[in-house]
């Protein structure tokens, strides 16, 4: 069994964020434990509202458990300020495992988490340490500082930041999603799916993003891990179709019914 650290925020729904982060790793039957970045009011429907951790109980969360706990992988999500992320930065820095960032820069119903100056400092500091980024498109047009994304935006974030993204292709339209990873050393892998019909796609970025970090952590490829973590996503997002919780966008199922 292998222990996963989640570094994200709380979410009172339970359906992203640290809660969905737990769910993922312990479907996949592995152990997750946990820094928390923020604490989020929020529901199927938004994100009402953030309260930042203060730095100095971050760093606490994260020596409590070092001083512990042997970590096998990291997964990075909402990072809400530049002094957290410095202390991400160090943690990281110090562990050397595989990590993956799933650079959350607003919720989906649009919620700016990250200022422009923490964002900088994310792109000069932090992507560069990470096994692998996985922006959607409008993060990438962010990370990129771009209106639009250009063609070979793979190329272009591969060499800004030298190391590999996973571009998701949730956002555009289509019988497909698809999700594209561009590697350090000039390779690029397709990973298609069928989109399903359904209301409950909250927490997808985190699943992703969590589960690719375990599939890390146990040895497989990058390629390999994504593809398993495309199964594993797929597999929740079915589960949950048909779920009612709440009165907008629902969670995934990670575990069978």
């Amino acid at each position: 069994m292998k222990t996963i650290l989640t570094i994200a925020a709380s979410d009172t729904s339970a359906g992203a964020g640290i809660q969905q982060d737990l769910k993922t790793i312990t479907s996949l039957g592995h152990y997750g434990v946990t820094a928390i970045t923020a604490l989020t009011a929020q529901n199927t429907c938004g994100v009402q509202q953030v309260l930042d951790i203060p730095t100095l109980f971050f760093h606490s969360q994260i020596d409590s458990l070092l001083s512990d706990i042997c970590i096998d992988a990291i997964k990075i999500g909402v990072i809400p300020n530049r002094d957290i992320a410095e202390e991400i930065v160090a943690v990281v820095s110090k562990l050397k495992v595989p990590t993956v960032l799933d650079p959350v820069l607003a919720s989906t119903s649009g919620w700016q988490f990250l200022n422009d100056e923490c964002v900088e400092y994310i792109k000069d500091n932090l992507i560069p340490l990470c096994s692998l980024v996985t922006p959607n498109i409008p993060e990438t047009i962010r990370l990129l500082n771009i209106n639009t994304l250009p063609d070979n935006e793979g190329q272009l974030l591969v060499e800004r930041f030298q190391t590999s993204f996973l571009v998701k292709g949730g956002h555009y339209n289509g019988i497909e999603s698809i999700d594209i990873l561009y590697t350090t050393d000039n390779k690029v892998f397709e990973f298609c799916s069928p989109r399903i019909e359904t209301n409950n796609l909250h927490g997808t970025g985190c699943t992703l993003s969590s589960a690719i970090a375990t599939f890390l952590a146990t040895g497989l490829s990058l390629p390999d891990s994504i593809r398993s973590a495309k199964e594993t996503i797929q597999n929740g997002i079915i589960r949950g179709q048909k779920l009612k919780i709440g009165k907008g966008n629902g969670p995934l199922w990670m575990f069978p019914l």
